[in-house]
């Protein structure tokens, strides 16, 4: 596993919470229907057998390779983390964590103090490109 190097910041002389390197992206990777078939937690056995998107895993070793951070997240619960741990492995996929537990239903709002990128995959991966958009933000 890539260890990567977070740096230290202060803000009006008090630490803050550690960043990465602006060159270093970090990737919260959803698993169901991302990078495999979409498996619902009411059967996780599935799992085990779960058709890969090829793509994908090209994709996202690229990405660890160039020393970006891979985790990934999915709604399945904790004690679905072996199948789902042996199923990344088996599959060939590098990493640095996986979260377990996501809320499931979607329609996702991300409210953090650092930076947030959301990309909705849409059946293939490859290399993002940039679009302008419009989002929603906090009024000022």
């Amino acid at each position: 596993m890539n260890k990567i190097k977070l740096i230290n910041k202060k803000v009006d002389g008090e630490l803050i919470s550690p960043v990465l390197p602006n060159d270093v992206k970090n990737y919260l990777i959803d698993i169901d229907g991302t990078i495999c078939d979409d498996i619902p937690n009411e059967e996780p056995e599935r799992m085990a057998t779960a058709n890969l998107y090829p793509d994908a895993l090209k994709t996202l070793n690229k990405w660890y390779d160039q020393g970006h951070y891979i985790t990934f997240f999915t709604s399945r619960i904790e004690e679905h983390r072996n199948v789902t741990e042996k199923w990344l492995q088996e599959n060939g996929f590098k990493y640095h964590g996986l979260l377990m537990g996501k809320p499931r239903g979607g329609n996702y709002h991300w409210v953090d103090n650092h930076i947030v990128r959301a990309t909705r995959f849409d059946g293939k991966f490859t290399d993002l490109v940039r679009k302008d958009t419009s989002i929603e933000v906090f009024k000022s």
